[in-house]
Protein backbone atom coordinates (compact mmCIF):
# COMPACT_ATOMS: atom_id res chain seq x y z
CA UNK A 1 0.00 0.00 0.00
CA UNK A 2 1.46 3.44 -1.05
CA UNK A 3 0.99 5.59 2.27
CA UNK A 4 1.84 8.63 0.19
CA UNK A 5 -1.54 8.04 -1.20
CA UNK A 6 -3.57 7.92 1.90
CA UNK A 7 -2.41 11.12 2.77
CA UNK A 8 -4.64 14.10 1.42
CA UNK A 9 -3.23 14.98 -1.26
CA UNK A 10 -4.76 18.39 -1.54
CA UNK A 11 -2.86 19.27 2.29
CA UNK A 12 0.40 17.73 0.76
CA UNK A 13 0.23 19.48 -2.32
CA UNK A 14 -0.20 22.91 -0.68
CA UNK A 15 2.23 22.14 1.98
CA UNK A 16 4.92 21.51 -1.01
CA UNK A 17 4.35 25.00 -2.81
CA UNK A 18 4.19 26.70 0.91
CA UNK A 19 7.67 25.22 1.34
CA UNK A 20 8.61 25.98 -2.12
CA UNK A 21 7.41 29.51 -2.10
CA UNK A 22 9.20 30.18 0.99
CA UNK A 23 12.46 29.24 -0.26
CA UNK A 24 12.32 31.13 -3.12
CA UNK A 25 10.96 34.21 -1.52
CA UNK A 26 14.26 33.92 1.33
CA UNK A 27 16.57 33.72 -1.82
CA UNK A 28 14.91 37.13 -3.22
CA UNK A 29 14.88 39.12 0.30
CA UNK A 30 17.20 37.42 3.01
CA UNK A 31 20.44 39.23 2.54
CA UNK A 32 21.88 35.95 3.70
CA UNK A 33 20.04 33.65 1.42
CA UNK A 34 20.89 35.85 -1.48
CA UNK A 35 24.68 35.24 -0.79
CA UNK A 36 24.66 31.01 -0.22
CA UNK A 37 26.68 29.15 -3.11
CA UNK A 38 26.66 25.67 -3.31
CA UNK A 39 29.51 25.09 -2.39
CA UNK A 40 28.89 27.27 1.25
CA UNK A 41 26.00 25.25 1.71
CA UNK A 42 28.04 22.03 1.23
CA UNK A 43 29.49 21.54 5.09
CA UNK A 44 25.83 22.61 6.41
CA UNK A 45 24.30 19.80 3.67
CA UNK A 46 26.38 16.96 5.61
CA UNK A 47 25.68 18.10 8.91
CA UNK A 48 22.29 18.19 8.86
CA UNK A 49 22.55 14.84 7.27
CA UNK A 50 24.86 13.59 10.29
CA UNK A 51 21.80 14.97 12.47
CA UNK A 52 19.28 13.00 10.82
CA UNK A 53 21.61 9.77 11.15
CA UNK A 54 21.96 10.54 15.12
CA UNK A 55 18.31 11.09 15.33
CA UNK A 56 17.85 7.78 13.76
CA UNK A 57 20.28 5.86 15.81
CA UNK A 58 18.71 7.72 19.08
CA UNK A 59 15.08 6.53 17.58
CA UNK A 60 13.70 10.14 18.33
CA UNK A 61 11.49 10.46 16.03
CA UNK A 62 10.27 14.02 16.58
CA UNK A 63 13.77 14.79 16.04
CA UNK A 64 13.84 12.79 12.88
CA UNK A 65 10.75 14.65 11.64
CA UNK A 66 12.61 18.10 12.58
CA UNK A 67 15.86 16.93 10.43
CA UNK A 68 14.66 15.35 7.54
CA UNK A 69 12.75 18.89 6.92
CA UNK A 70 15.95 20.63 7.14
CA UNK A 71 17.12 18.11 4.75
CA UNK A 72 14.36 18.88 2.58
CA UNK A 73 15.46 22.66 2.80
CA UNK A 74 18.56 21.68 1.43
CA UNK A 75 17.46 19.91 -1.07
CA UNK A 76 14.91 23.15 -2.27
CA UNK A 77 17.54 25.80 -1.89
CA UNK A 78 20.18 23.46 -3.73
CA UNK A 79 17.57 23.39 -6.59
CA UNK A 80 16.11 27.38 -6.63
CA UNK A 81 20.30 27.93 -7.08
CA UNK A 82 20.16 25.62 -9.77
CA UNK A 83 17.43 26.77 -11.90
CA UNK A 84 18.87 30.35 -11.32
CA UNK A 85 21.91 29.59 -12.78
CA UNK A 86 20.44 27.98 -15.70
CA UNK A 87 21.39 24.22 -14.69
CA UNK A 88 17.84 22.50 -13.60
CA UNK A 89 14.72 23.17 -11.93
CA UNK A 90 13.52 21.01 -8.91
CA UNK A 91 10.57 19.70 -11.42
CA UNK A 92 13.74 18.08 -13.35
CA UNK A 93 14.96 16.70 -10.10
CA UNK A 94 11.82 15.15 -9.64
CA UNK A 95 11.40 13.78 -13.07
CA UNK A 96 14.79 12.19 -12.96
CA UNK A 97 14.72 10.73 -9.97
CA UNK A 98 11.22 8.98 -10.80
CA UNK A 99 12.35 7.85 -13.44
CA UNK A 100 15.14 6.19 -12.44
CA UNK A 101 13.81 4.33 -9.90
CA UNK A 102 11.27 3.19 -12.36
CA UNK A 103 14.09 1.93 -13.96
CA UNK A 104 16.40 -0.01 -11.43
CA UNK A 105 12.98 -1.14 -10.30
CA UNK A 106 12.27 -3.67 -13.12
CA UNK A 107 10.77 -6.19 -10.82
CA UNK A 108 8.49 -3.61 -9.56
CA UNK A 109 7.36 -1.61 -12.90
CA UNK A 110 8.00 -4.00 -15.34
CA UNK A 111 8.47 -7.88 -15.85
CA UNK A 112 11.61 -8.91 -14.22
CA UNK A 113 11.87 -11.60 -11.60
CA UNK A 114 13.88 -11.62 -8.39
CA UNK A 115 13.96 -14.14 -5.62
CA UNK A 116 15.43 -12.11 -2.42
CA UNK A 117 16.61 -8.77 -1.79
CA UNK A 118 20.08 -9.66 -2.74
CA UNK A 119 19.17 -10.28 -6.62
CA UNK A 120 17.70 -6.87 -6.04
CA UNK A 121 20.86 -4.93 -5.00
CA UNK A 122 22.87 -7.08 -7.90
CA UNK A 123 20.45 -6.03 -10.37
CA UNK A 124 20.48 -2.20 -9.37
CA UNK A 125 24.27 -2.35 -9.89
CA UNK A 126 24.08 -3.75 -13.57
CA UNK A 127 21.25 -0.86 -14.04
CA UNK A 128 23.46 1.64 -13.03
CA UNK A 129 26.61 0.93 -14.37
CA UNK A 130 24.70 0.76 -17.83
CA UNK A 131 22.82 3.93 -17.32
CA UNK A 132 25.99 6.19 -15.80
CA UNK A 133 28.65 4.66 -18.83
CA UNK A 134 30.66 3.64 -15.76
CA UNK A 135 33.55 1.52 -16.79
CA UNK A 136 34.37 0.10 -13.39
CA UNK A 137 32.09 -1.88 -11.05
CA UNK A 138 33.77 0.16 -8.11
CA UNK A 139 32.89 3.27 -10.09
CA UNK A 140 30.85 5.85 -8.15
CA UNK A 141 31.38 5.63 -4.20
CA UNK A 142 32.17 9.08 -3.49
CA UNK A 143 35.63 9.92 -2.01
CA UNK A 144 33.88 12.01 0.98
CA UNK A 145 32.35 9.29 2.36
CA UNK A 146 33.69 8.47 5.99
CA UNK A 147 36.81 6.38 4.87
CA UNK A 148 35.19 2.91 6.74
CA UNK A 149 31.96 3.26 5.11
CA UNK A 150 33.84 3.84 1.68
CA UNK A 151 36.15 0.66 2.08
CA UNK A 152 32.92 -1.39 2.84
CA UNK A 153 31.09 -0.03 -0.43
CA UNK A 154 34.23 -0.63 -2.81
CA UNK A 155 34.16 -4.02 -1.12
CA UNK A 156 30.21 -4.72 -1.48
CA UNK A 157 30.68 -3.65 -4.95
CA UNK A 158 33.56 -5.84 -5.41
CA UNK A 159 31.70 -8.92 -4.11
CA UNK A 160 28.70 -8.33 -6.44
CA UNK A 161 31.08 -9.86 -9.52
CA UNK A 162 32.30 -12.60 -7.47
CA UNK A 163 35.41 -11.28 -5.83
CA UNK A 164 34.96 -11.94 -2.61
CA UNK A 165 35.89 -14.35 0.25
CA UNK A 166 33.39 -17.34 0.54
CA UNK A 167 33.68 -17.92 4.44
CA UNK A 168 34.28 -15.11 7.23
CA UNK A 169 36.86 -17.30 8.58
CA UNK A 170 39.00 -16.96 5.14
CA UNK A 171 38.50 -13.15 5.50
CA UNK A 172 39.89 -13.78 9.59
CA UNK A 173 42.92 -15.20 8.68
CA UNK A 174 43.64 -12.50 5.92
CA UNK A 175 42.80 -10.04 9.03
CA UNK A 176 45.83 -12.00 10.87
CA UNK A 177 48.21 -12.08 8.16
CA UNK A 178 47.80 -8.33 8.16
CA UNK A 179 48.37 -8.08 11.68
CA UNK A 180 51.63 -9.69 11.39
CA UNK A 181 52.76 -7.77 8.58
CA UNK A 182 51.56 -4.64 10.47
CA UNK A 183 53.73 -5.88 13.23
CA UNK A 184 57.14 -7.32 11.14
CA UNK A 185 57.30 -3.59 10.09
CA UNK A 186 59.40 -1.20 10.88
CA UNK A 187 59.57 1.95 8.54
CA UNK A 188 57.14 4.48 9.17
CA UNK A 189 55.46 5.20 5.63
CA UNK A 190 55.09 1.31 5.61
CA UNK A 191 53.63 0.91 9.10
CA UNK A 192 50.87 3.02 8.10
CA UNK A 193 50.59 1.60 4.32
CA UNK A 194 50.40 -1.79 6.67
CA UNK A 195 47.74 -0.56 9.02
CA UNK A 196 45.68 0.81 6.36
CA UNK A 197 45.79 -3.07 5.19
CA UNK A 198 44.31 -3.87 8.97
CA UNK A 199 41.28 -1.72 8.78
CA UNK A 200 40.62 -2.71 4.94
CA UNK A 201 40.33 -6.02 5.88
CA UNK A 202 38.70 -5.37 9.28
CA UNK A 203 35.87 -3.61 7.23
CA UNK A 204 35.60 -6.90 5.03
CA UNK A 205 35.39 -8.99 8.20
CA UNK A 206 32.89 -6.72 9.20
CA UNK A 207 31.16 -7.15 6.36
CA UNK A 208 31.12 -11.08 6.02
CA UNK A 209 29.58 -10.62 9.53
CA UNK A 210 27.24 -8.58 8.91
CA UNK A 211 28.16 -5.83 10.96
CA UNK A 212 28.11 -2.08 9.84
CA UNK A 213 31.78 -0.84 10.86
CA UNK A 214 31.07 3.07 10.88
CA UNK A 215 28.18 2.14 13.64
CA UNK A 216 29.97 -0.30 15.47
CA UNK A 217 33.16 2.26 15.99
CA UNK A 218 30.96 5.25 16.49
CA UNK A 219 29.07 2.85 19.44
CA UNK A 220 32.52 1.96 20.28
CA UNK A 221 33.27 5.73 20.74
CA UNK A 222 30.23 6.51 23.08
CA UNK A 223 31.23 3.80 25.17
CA UNK A 224 34.42 5.05 26.03
CA UNK A 225 33.27 8.38 26.06
CA UNK A 226 30.44 7.95 28.97
CA UNK A 227 33.33 5.53 30.76
CA UNK A 228 35.76 8.24 30.62
CA UNK A 229 33.69 10.63 31.53
CA UNK A 230 32.75 8.68 34.99
CA UNK A 231 36.32 7.84 35.64
CA UNK A 232 36.70 11.66 35.47
CA UNK A 233 34.15 12.28 37.83
CA UNK A 234 35.91 9.75 40.30
CA UNK A 235 39.63 11.20 40.32
CA UNK A 236 37.71 15.20 40.72
CA UNK A 237 35.49 14.24 43.55
CA UNK A 238 38.92 12.54 45.11
CA UNK A 239 40.49 15.65 45.36
CA UNK A 240 43.31 14.73 43.17
CA UNK A 241 45.07 15.42 40.31
CA UNK A 242 45.16 13.49 37.32
CA UNK A 243 49.24 12.80 37.20
CA UNK A 244 48.93 11.65 40.83
CA UNK A 245 46.79 8.49 39.45
CA UNK A 246 49.14 5.99 37.62
CA UNK A 247 47.80 3.99 35.13
CA UNK A 248 47.46 0.50 37.21
CA UNK A 249 44.99 3.07 39.52
CA UNK A 250 43.01 4.55 37.12
CA UNK A 251 42.11 1.03 35.50
CA UNK A 252 40.92 0.29 38.51
CA UNK A 253 38.44 3.05 38.40
CA UNK A 254 37.90 2.05 35.30
CA UNK A 255 36.76 -1.35 35.43
CA UNK A 256 34.69 -0.17 38.59
CA UNK A 257 32.84 2.24 36.61
CA UNK A 258 31.95 0.50 33.33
Amino acid sequence: MNTFNMQNTDNLSAAFLQFTSIVSRLRKECPWDMEQTHESLRAPLLEEAHEAIEAIDKKDYPELKKELGDLFLHILFHADLASEEGYFTLQEVMESECAKLIYRHPHVFGTTEVRNADDVAKNWEQLKRKESGRTSVVDGVPVTLPALQRAGRIQEKASKVGFDWKEPEQVLDKVREELDEFLAESDPKAREEEFGDLLFSLVNFSRHVKIEPETALRNATAKFERRFRDVEKVVETSGKEWHEYDLEALDEIWNKVK
